[in-house]
């Protein structure tokens, strides 16, 4: 693997740090609302963005890196005390995750390419879960 594939991989690790550390939060606080959908669509994200991150640190390990840590905190919008307020955070993280993981489908190869294109359609169609509307991905317009 190229240093580029593997710096790629790291920029995309830290974003699911950074995406777990959000949507953990944003549950928290979705638990004091009566939304139990928003509940459910935090959890949900939250587990595929743990299982995503493990997946990419063994592919950081495996192309001879060392897997980037998490940081200690991130920075939350506020107020984020309405259903409202937390669905559109969660919408921000996921196309964040969407644009990282389109860069790493561009800078990735076989196998690892595959993984990313998976990635990156599943964290765009989970968009809907926060109210995301769809979208054509990068190069893909619609006619």
């Amino acid at each position: 693997m190229n240093d580029t594939a593997l710096q790629a991989l790291q920029r995309t690790l830290a974003a699911e740090h950074a995406a777990i550390w959000v949507l953990s939060t944003l549950g928290g606080r979705a638990s004091a609302l009566t939304d139990p959908g928003l509940r459910d669509a935090l959890a949900a994200a939250y587990d595929v963005h743990l299982q995503r991150r493990d997946q990419l640190r063994t592919l950081v390990a495996g192309a001879g890196g060392d897997p980037v840590a998490a940081e200690p905190a991130y920075r939350l919008p506020s107020p984020l005390g309405t259903a409202t307020r937390i669905e559109a955070e969660a919408l921000r993280v996921e196309r964040a995750c969407a644009t990282t993981y389109a860069a790493l489908v561009t800078a990735t190869v076989g196998r690892d390419r595959r993984w990313a294109v998976d990635a990156l359609i599943a964290t765009a169609v989970g968009e809907a879960d926060f109210g995301g509307r769809p979208e054509a991905l990068p190069g893909l317009a619609a006619d």
